[in-house]
């Protein structure tokens, strides 16, 4: 889901949605206040966010699990697939399963190690540790309550913060901040920091991170065009930016959408007519028909802490 501008500040209709906003807070407290988690014999890991659209859940999750593994932990990824039509729990495979069916998230996630697509988180995690995880890694989660969680990290995207501070549809929010920081065992910033004052008012540790691009494509520079479909697609433009890339054409579309041929034929036929290079995310390319992708490059990115320290702290709490 994309962000809506008027999100980021308590205007006048930011201000006339809040009463249906109420709802929403009712039910997810009163979800919180009948559904018993469910225990699983190994540590549950959630990454999630408290704002719609996108902060970086998933490449955090994919540098969570390689310092896992650099204990001695094998940890596996566990999501519902969203944008899928598989509810699980089933294991995901590479060489079978399409984004219709898992996601774009999972297929990147079992890349690196086996993932997991669940609609019942607890079956999901049964099932992992049945097939040998030493821990589970819920990318995203965090409003879900019937996982027992043994450390919840909150991801914020730092140029973006919690928007205005309301609850959906008034904001950005999945829940009231407070409710939702007080759940958390710790919380990532990505990226450069806008001020928020609500982490000031906690005690739980702030961790900043940032992603940077792992160009093996040979992008850094190129005159390109460019397309996503994430969270906020500007933000994947500016990185493009940042390696010395000339953008000379943008197409966003909705988060998670499911390409059609028709979406990215003109845009590869802008890009022949110029001699340009089309580029996209990652998570965007899974979702590409496989017939156009080899006119289109990828562009990888990772995690990269500010203080690594801090992070390997929190995980050595609960590994």
């Amino acid at each position: 889901m994309r962000a809506p501008d008027f999100w980021q500040k308590r205007g006048l209709l930011s201000t006339c949605l809040v009463p249906a906003s109420w709802s929403l807070r009712v039910v997810a407290q009163l979800r919180r206040a009948t559904v018993t988690p469910k225990t699983v014999p190994v540590p549950v890991l959630c990454i999630g966010n408290l704002t719609v659209g996108g902060t970086g859940k998933t490449p955090i999750s994919l540098s969570i699990q390689k310092r896992l593994l650099a204990r001695g932990v094998h940890g596996h990824f566990l999501t519902r697939g969203y944008g899928g039509s598989l509810k699980g729990p089933i294991k995901v495979d590479l060489e079978t399963h399409s984004v219709g069916e898992v996601g774009d998230e999972a297929l990147l996630l079992a890349r690196q190690a086996p993932c997991w697509v669940s609609a019942n988180r607890p079956a999901g995690a049964l099932a992992a540790v049945e097939s040998g995880a030493g821990a589970i890694i819920l990318d995203d989660g965090f409003q879900n309550p019937s996982l027992v969680k043994t450390l919840s990290l909150l991801v914020v995207d730092g140029a973006y913060g919690f928007g205005n501070g309301r609850v959906m549809p008034a904001g950005p929010l999945r829940e009231p901040l407070a409710e939702g920081l007080a759940r958390a065992d710790g919380v990532i910033v990505v990226g450069p920091m806008i001020e928020m004052p609500e982490l000031h008012l906690t005690d739980i540790p702030v961790v900043g991170a940032r992603l940077v691009a792992d160009d093996v494509n040979n992008i850094a520079g190129r005159p390109v065009i460019a397309f996503a479909g994430i969270g906020r697609p500007g933000k994947f433009f500016k990185t493009l930016r940042e390696i010395g890339c000339k953008v000379i054409a943008e197409h966003e579309f909705a988060d998670h959408q499911p390409y059609e041929t028709q979406d990215i034929e003109p845009i590869i036929k802008q890009a022949a007519e110029a001699g340009l290079s089309v580029v996209t995310t990652e998570k965007d390319f899974v979702r590409v028909p496989e017939s156009l992708r080899t006119y289109i490059l990828p562009l990888r990115v990772e995690i990269e802490w500010d203080d690594a320290g801090q992070i390997d702290a929190l995980l050595e709490k609960v590994i």
